[in-house]
């Protein structure tokens, strides 16, 4: 990309012709507000008029993150007319704004309060006209109160950018505005994914995940014997509820803070993993045998399985039967652990710690029998973590419960990373096809986080043809060829959330005006970072093989008796149904 000479505050820089005004001075050192931007520095609509700033010849004050940079321009930031502009922009969102700011989800990572401290803006300078509330919390994923919707856009696009569905969108006129799905209906009645993107981008607490937090406290009053396990790509992210930088392990001060909390038992869904290979491995292997529907898709994002029953019933035949790991590891705890230490089911609670708000929509499937009591995600688990008074930066190294569910592979780890429940698939098929382990065990063909992957995979001489997507807005084109008759593979791998659950929509925010001490292209690598906090813990994993899981193989031996067998299909196999009436507990 060309680069251009232009002057900011006077001083001389050279930056690449294809940033905004708001990059540009981001990238040489300049902190300018913005609450519309959301994104590698994509805005919604330069609708919030905070980024204001003075342009020589331009005419007004002009949007920065609207506005390209080019040859020999001069930014002006710090003059009168811009500093008092912003201000006053921010005051005029704060007049329409419900500001119970002790009882805000979004306490201490509001951005609209960190962009009133940066202006100087006073609160009950203006006095607004309150637009009509709406307090929806009839979905189980996410919550929308629209007394505190600023009116940024940023949800609006980011449902479009992620998954190209369009949920929401700017309803009503003047004063009367709200940003909500189509006639300010919930999110339970419209086809939304419960995906939770939205809510990763919303600067203020319009848009929070729905808090499970008080069933599991109510559990613990109750003298259930509560057990907990997390997803693999919580390690990843949990450190940065503490100040850590992105991409620093928090598997080990994560185990601890839970034995801290009091839970029964502390469990990684990892070994649910690498449950669900082997039976998802095995029903693949069944059908290419047995001339089975193909290409086989997976079936572990519950995202991509609302997305699918709304928008694809057609292709419930290809979806694998296999439930998502963490609902296979609540079933097996609430039968085979609980009768090797002869407790009765309903005194176990599980508690499944996921980077996912469509999680707690899963759970309540019926389907999935209550296998799962209750899901918090990486943000709710901080909360019970910090209001313990855990010191996190204090915390030893732990490790998970060595309890029958306590091994896990590598494989299982990197099922936290979009490509990772590919490669864990492709590892184990190969030694299933062959009789031989892989050599090199990584299947580089199949990791990177671009949106949509293929490959022609060679085992023992067969190719398999395989692909892998995240997003639903690219995914849809793979799923629309299987629709279609069309697909030449054998296997799909599918995730709801771009990059997979390490950017699920329960994890921390990222966003630059709350990492002041992170790197400038925090937003391009933060995916980078915490995926590489997942592939370096597989590396390190003796067993890497979901196979090759003892606590698994004794599983089989003791309890399930094979892959695919009736007891297997009884407890860790589901349907799914076309446009079905979706969130029965809260009707």
């Amino acid at each position: 990309m060309a680069l251009v000479n232009i002057k900011i505050e006077g001083h001389d820089y050279q930056v690449d012709s294809g940033l905004t005004v708001l990059e540009a001075c981001r990238k040489c050192g300049y902190d300018i507000p913005s609450l519309c931007d959301f994104n590698h520095g994509k805005c919604s609509k330069a609708s919030c008029r905070v980024c204001l700033v003075e342009i020589k010849g331009a005419r007004g004050l002009a949007a920065s993150c609207a506005y390209p940079v080019n040859e020999g321009m001069e930014i002006t930031i710090s003059s009168n007319k811009a500093v008092e502009a912003r201000r006053a922009s921010v005051e005029l969102i704060l007049s329409n704004h419900e500001k119970n700011c002790l009882q805000c989800p979004k306490n201490g990572h509001c951005e609209l309060l960190h962009v009133a401290e940066m202006v100087g803006a006073r609160d009950g300078k203006y006095v607004g006209q309150m637009t009509p509330k709406t307090y929806d919390e009839v979905a189980p994923g996410i919550i929308r109160n629209s007394a505190k919707c600023i009116l940024c856009g940023r949800c609006i696009e980011r449902c479009k950018e992620a998954q190209g569905i369009a949920i929401l969108g700017f309803e009503n006129r003047g004063f009367n505005v709200v940003v909500s799905p189509v006639q300010n209906r919930s999110f339970a009645n419209v086809p939304c994914m419960q995906c939770g993107q939205c809510v990763n981008v919303c600067p203020v607490g319009a848009l929070m995940e729905h808090s499970e937090i008080e069933k599991v406290d109510e559990a613990f009053k109750a003298g259930k014997k509560v057990i907990v396990q997390t997803a693999p790509a919580v390690r990843a992210a949990i450190a940065e509820e503490f100040g850590e930088k992105i991409g620093t392990p928090g598997t080990g001060k994560m185990v601890a803070a839970l034995h801290r909390l009091g839970f029964f038992r502390v469990f990684d869904v990892n070994f649910g993993a690498d449950l669900t290979i082997m039976e998802e491995g095995y029903e693949l292997i069944h059908r290419i045998k047995n001339g089975g529907v193909l290409p086989q898709i997976t079936s572990c994002s519950p995202g991509w399985m609302n997305y699918m029953e709304y928008f694809y019933p057609e292709v419930i035949p290809n979806i694998s039967t296999c439930k998502s790991p963490h609902m296979m590891q609540g079933a097996i705890t609430k039968t085979y652990f609980a009768k090797a230490h002869d407790i009765d089911p309903k005194d176990i609670f599980v508690v499944s710690i996921m980077p996912c708000t469509a999680k707690k929509y899963e759970r309540q499937r019926p389907e999935m029998d209550k296998d799962v009591d209750a899901v918090l995600t990486t943000r709710e688990l901080a909360k019970m973590i910090k209001r313990s008074g855990i010191n996190w930066q204090k915390l030893p190294e732990e490790e998970f419960d060595q309890d029958l569910l306590g091994e896990y592979s590598g494989a299982g780890v990197i099922f936290g990373v979009t490509g990772g429940v590919m490669e864990a698939a492709l590892r184990t098929a190969y030694f299933v096809l062959t009789g031989k382990e892989y050599g090199k065990i990584n299947f580089h063909e199949v990791r990177g986080l671009e949106a949509v992957k293929e490959a022609d995979i060679d085992i023992g001489g067969t190719i398999v043809k395989v692909a892998v997507a995240s997003g639903m807005k690219d995914a849809s084109k793979l799923v629309q060829q299987v629709k279609e008759g069309k697909s030449p593979y054998a296997f799909i791998e599918i995730m709801g959330c771009p990059g997979g659950c390490i950017n699920g929509g329960g994890q921390p925010y990222v966003h630059p005006t709350l990492l002041p001490n992170e790197d400038d292209d925090i937003l391009e690598t933060y995916r980078q970072k915490r995926a590489y906090v997942l592939y370096s813990e597989d590396e390190r994993q003796v067993i890497r093989q979901s196979h090759n899981n003892k606590d698994i193989q004794k599983l089989y031996k003791d309890f399930l008796g094979e892959p695919l067998s009736e007891l297997s299909e009884e407890l860790l196999h589901t349907h799914y149904n076309a446009n079905r009436e979706k969130y029965p507990e809260n009707k």
